[in-house]
């Protein structure tokens, strides 16, 4: 199976196309610029979504859910949101078809014109705040912590699967807060929770950090991000968090009496994570021969498969062991599988469940069960040992943690070999073309220099470090005074 897919170090792009498709995460679709999720696929989406969730609502948030469509006229409300995302919308201006007079087929009917065009969700900002202004009133309403889980579109000319998608799968949370100190809290707390998600559970290292003015969610005072660093060198934004002030309340007149009585506008926050995280986790750990999926993600993660022979008995003892085990594992939470098809030899199965990234496989043959012991093989590092079937259970629980442990362990080194400070243009634009990854260098804050070096060597700001250290410098383009250093990359 693995040969169907191109080598990484023959061409990334390509690895990446191959690997989704072969692995069954995702297929095209017939609607341009959409794809199709698998159920291996949105079995891992709902692994996410599950934790995401989780997380979610043990730091207060609740579920609910809003329209997908809205009118036209409240994208119009908040200057810089409109401006942010009026090429990516898609617009309904009519209610209805009928039969071409010809018999061609159906064709949209004239008379049914809708009086004001809705925009199918690109973002939910503007129909929610629109919401919030009759759930809110006094300072006992607040905070309100919202959450949905959601699909929105967003009109894209180029278009890749998981990564930039037309529709997507997503969260976004919106809050309103009585003051501005709060509201800040709320956006570096959940930009937080994403961290945590994506190192803890996707074995993801990600750089915390604030955008640019020039980078800045549409209609946001500041936007916070998660930046993870791709095995080709490039940065990917895993999470973003926003902090919008009081612009959208202001758009919407939202304003609530405080303990004074008196009448002031909120404040709020917005954060999303999306379906692109799929596309991180493919392209942050896995490799020529398929998928590698941290266990507490993994939709599946051991399988047991039989190496039966013509023995009633010895197959007999193989199910009957692999049914203990199986109800061990599950007791501990343990998602396994005893995959005992006969339609397919056990060399295919073991070349299946590595190209989808099954962290941990086990082999169980008659001869295995005279020696009381078993094959195990971890899909990390491909590495397989004989355990005692005794210990079994207790070995594969410590496994994936192990593995989990060893994923991170790696991606984190790889990001640190692989994040570079330069000082001068030449040495810049050397390391972005010979060695790419994260480059820690000295800008002038201005938008116009940002937008130079963008358009010279296609690298953005990928943030300001949460953790950066005051330093004196010179720009890297301009020569100009500079406070700190900011991390540049090519990008996703």
């Amino acid at each position: 199976m693995s040969k169907e897919i191109t080598s990484r170090s023959t061409d990334y792009s390509q690895w990446y196309n191959d690997l989704v498709l072969k692995a069954g995460l995702a297929d095209y679709s017939a609607v341009k610029g959409c794809m199709v999720i698998k159920p291996h696929g949105y079995a891992l989406w709902e692994n996410m979504r599950d934790v995401l969730d989780r997380m979610f609502k043990e730091t207060g948030h609740q579920n609910a859910y809003f329209p997908l469509f809205i009118p036209k006229s409240f994208l119009s409300r908040e200057a810089a949101h409109v401006e942010g995302f009026a090429k990516e919308c898609a617009v309904v201006t009519h209610y209805r078809l009928k039969n071409a007079p010809d018999g061609s087929g159906v064709i949209v009917d004239p008379d049914a014109k809708l009086e004001e065009e809705l925009i199918v969700r690109p973002t939910s900002e503007t129909i929610i705040w629109n919401t919030y202004k009759d759930w809110i009133q006094s300072y006992r309403d607040l905070p309100l912590l919202i959450n949905q889980w959601a699909n929105v579109v967003r009109w894209e000319m180029r278009t890749r699967l998981f990564l930039r998608t037309t529709e997507f799968l997503w969260q976004e949370g919106h809050t309103a807060h009585a003051t501005r100190e709060e509201a800040v809290e709320e956006t570096t707390k959940m930009l937080e929770v994403y961290a945590r998600f994506a190192e803890e559970y996707m074995a993801v290292p990600v750089v915390r950090g604030v955008k640019t003015a020039n980078e800045r969610f549409a209609g946001a005072e500041d936007t916070y991000c998660i930046e993870a660093l791709m095995q080709d060198g490039k940065a990917l934004q895993a999470g973003t968090s926003h902090f919008l002030g009081q612009n959208f309340a202001k758009a919407f007149e939202v304003q609530f009496r405080d303990k004074e009585n008196k009448l002031d506008y909120v404040w709020a926050t917005s954060w999303g994570v999306s379906t692109r995280l799929v596309g991180a986790l493919v392209m942050a750990h896995s490799d020529d021969e398929g998928l590698v999926l941290p266990p507490r993600i993994a939709p599946l993660q051991v399988v047991i498969v039989p190496i039966m022979n013509k023995d009633a008995e010895a197959q007999k003892k193989i199910r009957d062991y692999a049914g203990s085990l199986m109800a061990a594992l599950r007791s501990k939470g343990i998602r396994v599988k005893f995959d005992d098809d006969e339609a397919t030899r056990p060399g295919w199965k073991f070349a299946e469940y590595e190209m989808k990234g099954v962290p941990v496989r086990i082999a169980l043959g008659a001869r295995d069960m005279e020696n009381n012991v078993a094959e195990v093989a971890r899909r990390d590092t491909r590495e397989k040992a004989s355990v005692s079937l005794e210990g079994l259970e207790a070995h594969i629980s410590n496994l994936l943690e192990e593995i989990q442990a060893n994923m991170y362990q790696k991606a984190l080194a790889f990001r640190n070999e692989n994040t570079r400070k330069v000082d001068t243009w030449e040495e810049f634009v050397r390391v972005l073309d010979e060695q790419p990854g994260f480059v820690s260098a000295h800008w002038d804050g201005t938008g116009e220099t940002e937008d130079k070096i963008k358009e010279l060597t296609k690298a953005t700001i990928r943030c300001i470090p949460l953790n950066n250290e005051q330093e004196a410098g010179k720009c890297i383009l301009t020569g100009n005074p500079s406070t700190q250093r900011v991390l540049f990359a090519r990008a996703y």
